[in-house]
């Protein structure tokens, strides 16, 4: 039986290895969530491990997936002492010890680790992010007073653009050289993220004298799904998570593709909204461009890409049936329209 269940984990291995991740826009969110140090980002080990551990989470829950070796080989040699040793030498050795703790300081302080880094950056963003989800309710809740709600609502967005920042710094840093061509390496490696898709999505609206309740599902949704995740992973020991907030968490970490598929249609539908808004003395021609220029990156990008082409392909089934059946002159525009959207 052994035997057999070694083979039957190494085709897993196999199909975990050869499976295609690029074209699975579930592997780019996961990715995008994963906080390491970007030196160890770069590591096709590394890479490989959080891949078999997507694999084991979406795929094959059967996969059976190794710890990740250490990386620092010296921390697990100790030096050891020397068989024998005077007691003249142990007290020499005592002293020099004490001299050289005293002029480093009353106490040794503990050394830095990269897990407590990531430990503290993912706290920080945990408290962002229950800020916002918290400021986001009272800008949508119909009972605030509208000073206070027209405020949450853009400070909403404006924390959503510093956690969204501050993740794209703590996964890709900053640009190597400050060169068009190191800003342009740099950029490529970003534009794709769904966090820059969201700095970009929040800071169109923050700046806009526009203020549309209906684009606080987004970020709402972006909210609560890095508080549920994160109070999983760190909280499931406490009392008052086990006896409130262990079931709203789990359902949305079991409704990731529910939240996206919500997101996507907002998204859209308010693209549509900014087109209508055109008509009334509100209209901001500029900031509909840019926003319908960014649906196409979303269209297009991995981390996007499959939840916005299924929302898409349904209106496009909803629609071209009426237009065929009773305005069909449109055929010409929504044909030069899907080029424009394709190109």
């Amino acid at each position: 039986m052994g035997g057999g269940d070694h083979d039957d984990q190494r085709m897993k291995k196999i199909a975990a290895a050869s499976y295609d991740y690029e074209n699975d826009s579930r592997w780019a969110d996961y990715w995008s969530n994963v906080l390491i140090p970007p030196h160890m980002a770069s590591r096709s080990d590394v890479v490989d491990y959080f891949k078999r551990k997507f694999y084991k989470r979406y795929i094959d829950a059967d996969l059976v997936v190794e710890p990740m070796p250490s990386t620092c080989s010296s921390q697990s040699t100790i030096p050891t002492p020397a068989p024998s040793s005077s007691p003249a030498t142990e007290q020499s050795r005592q002293r020099s010890t004490a001299s050289s703790t005293s002029a480093s300081g009353a106490s040794p302080t503990p050394a830095v680790t990269p897990s407590s880094l990531r430990w503290d950056r993912q706290t920080i963003q945990f408290s962002v992010n229950a800020w916002i989800f918290v400021v986001a309710v009272l800008a949508i809740f119909p009972l605030v007073p509208r000073n206070l709600a027209n405020k949450a609502y853009r400070l909403s967005f404006m924390g959503t653009i510093g956690s969204s920042l501050c993740s794209l710094y703590s996964l890709y840093g900053k640009p190597r050289a400050w060169n068009l061509q190191a800003l342009q390496v740099w950029f490529q490696s970003i534009i794709a993220t769904k966090d820059f898709i969201y700095s970009v999505y929040c800071l169109m609206f923050v700046t806009s004298h526009l203020s549309i309740k209906f684009a606080l599902i987004p970020v709402l949704c972006r909210a609560v799904e890095h508080v549920a995740k994160f109070l999983r992973r760190n909280f499931t020991r406490s009392t008052l998570y086990r006896k409130y907030l262990e079931e709203p968490c789990l359902w949305v970490e079991s409704n990731t593709t529910t939240l996206n598929i919500l997101t996507s249609h907002a998204e859209i539908g308010l693209g549509f909204i900014l087109i209508i808004s055109l008509f009334s003395w509100q209209r901001n021609i500029i900031q509909t461009f840019m926003y319908w220029q960014l649906l196409k990156l979303m269209y297009q990008a991995p981390v996007t890409a499959g939840y916005h082409q299924s929302v898409w392909g349904k209106i496009d089934r909803t629609i071209n049936p009426l237009v065929n059946r009773y305005a069909p002159f449109l055929n010409t525009p929504i044909s030069a329209a899907k080029r424009w959207w394709l190109r």
